[in-house]
């Protein structure tokens, strides 16, 4: 259902005009000569966000000022109850056409918009179902919630501020008259975010909404974050006379994902501190070899003087040999470090493979082996690098772990397969176990349990973040009988 929500916040105007299009409403249209226009901007677009709200909070959103105003605009021209409910049937089939149009279509989807338009429908009739002068009364006490708990601005054509909510006001720390005549630029942080702001503007000059998040400051100087939607608010003959603010406060949830960032980054140092570390161990044995064979010439010269040519073709072969693949290290390891930009499609088996891969010389170095089972073929959609840095991640700090313990038998089991619709991939090491008085800190950032020194307590926190919120999966980790098994679940590809 949120995928559905997501396709009509993006394409409002193509649903709205399915609706108004259809013949029973353009009938009404005629019957009563409704303003095509303002019906489309001033009233579907409260109607498509109330609509959206509902879904979203999955409960019914009462004294709704918007709604409650297009209910009076419908009872002042006097259509009657049975109308209404035709106006509202051709919203939810346009709702339906919507989803085929987009190929989103699903028996489950058609049950849940009929769900939610009996939901909204029922609540809506009730209404409609008052006097005029009750859904005066109603509107009125929705005005009064709405200055209390929305931050709600309202703006003339010129974007000078007309009215603020007490909400809004308590927000910012200034007093209603401080902004009142004010522009509402006002409010926008110096210096930044011209651009949108510039889009901002075009957008609502030409009667569209706009939705957006825009940087702010407070009275005190103090930064916030809003999510904030503008509608052109029209007369009765579609003349833009206004601009209605809709905001959300998200200031916390943005300091988070830059908290987030910040620690993504540090762990991508880390990462490749010691990416680089491992190649540089890699490296040591070709080396070794081209000095070898380097020294081989002139020794041979030496010894016969002369070099033929099959002993300087079977050097020179071997020399390349050896540079191709530190080549070839070099070119994984800045592919390894490329941000995906997109999902690519592959299975588990080919990512395990390459996280093996990139370890292969510390697993030979510390005789540490591998067993790898795998019962699943489907594919799955990821972004490639980032898995490939979480298993390359639990791998190495089961390594770890079992080197510092100095394990006599050093082993790793990894058991992918299928359950439920999800992947299942179990990294499971027989190092001991991890202390259950820490058990639930290992995700958290800067947390660490290896005692040299070497852990940034950021790969598994970072682990965390790319599994869940990168690649809608989780991953928990228990103690088995030998070690720690750390289990990663990933939604299968659609249709496979």
């Amino acid at each position: 259902m949120e995928e559905f929500l997501k396709q009509i916040e993006k394409n409002k105007i193509s649903l709205i005009r399915l609706w108004i299009s259809s013949a029973s409403v353009l009938e009404l249209i005629k019957k009563y000569s409704l303003d095509e226009n303002l019906l489309i901007k001033r009233y579907a677009f409260a109607l498509l966000e109330y609509y959206i709200l509902v879904v979203r909070n999955n409960e019914k959103s009462k004294s709704n000022y918007a709604i409650i105003d297009f209910i009076k605009y419908l009872k002042k021209h006097n259509i009657k109850i049975n109308e209404f409910f035709l106006l509202f049937l051709a919203f939810k089939d346009a709702l339906i056409d919507f989803a085929n149009n987009e190929k989103i279509k699903s028996s489950f989807l058609e049950k849940r918009v009929d769900f939610y338009f009996k939901t909204i429908l029922s609540e809506l009739l009730d209404i409609y179902s008052k006097s005029i002068e009750q859904v005066e009364s109603a509107l009125n006490k929705s005005i009064d919630i709405v200055d209390k708990y929305v931050l709600m601005i309202r703006c003339d054509i010129e974007g000078k501020i007309t009215s603020i909510s007490t909400a809004f006001c308590k927000l910012t720390g200034y007093e209603a008259f401080e902004l009142v005549g004010e522009n509402f630029d006002i409010l926008n942080y110096p210096n930044s975010q011209k651009e949108k702001i510039e889009e901002l503007k075009n957008t609502l000059k030409s009667g569209q909404m706009w939705s957006g998040v825009l940087k702010n400051v407070k009275k005190d100087g103090e930064i916030f974050w809003l999510k904030t939607t503008i509608l052109p608010t029209f007369d009765s003959n579609s003349n833009i006379i206004g601009y209605d603010s809709i905001n959300e406060d998200i200031t916390s949830s943005i300091e988070l994902k830059n908290k987030q960032k910040i620690l993504i980054e540090q762990s991508k140092s880390a990462a490749m501190g010691e990416m680089i570390s491992i190649i540089a161990h890699q490296w040591r044995q070709p080396l070794q070899a081209i000095s070898i064979l380097n020294q081989k010439l002139p020794m041979i010269k030496m010894l016969k003087g002369e070099i033929s040519d099959d002993i300087l073709e079977d050097v020179t072969n071997g020399i390349n040999l050896q540079l191709d693949y530190m080549s070839k290290t070099i070119d994984d390891f800045r592919d390894y470090f490329k941000p995906n930009k997109r999902k690519e499609e592959t299975n588990i088996e080919n990512i395990l493979n390459k996280s093996i891969d990139f370890l292969s010389y510390l697993l030979k170095l510390n005789s540490i082996k591998i067993n790898f089972i795998n019962s699943s073929n489907s594919k799955i959609e990821v972004f490639l690098n980032e898995i490939v840095q979480v298993f390359i991640n639990l791998i190495k700090n089961s390594c770890d772990i079992m080197i510092e313990k100095d394990i006599e038998k050093k082993e790793i089991l990894i058991n992918s397969f299928e359950k439920d619709g999800k992947l299942f991939v179990e990294f499971e090491d027989n190092g001991g176990g991890i202390n259950i008085k820490i058990m639930d800190k290992i995700f958290d950032p800067y947390f660490s349990t290896k005692n040299n020194k070497n852990g940034t307590g950021l790969g598994l926190y970072m682990s965390k973040i790319i599994i869940e919120q990168y690649s809608f999966g989780k991953i928990y980790v228990e103690n088995s009988e030998n070690g720690a098994k750390f289990t990663i679940e990933l939604p299968l590809k659609i249709g496979e």
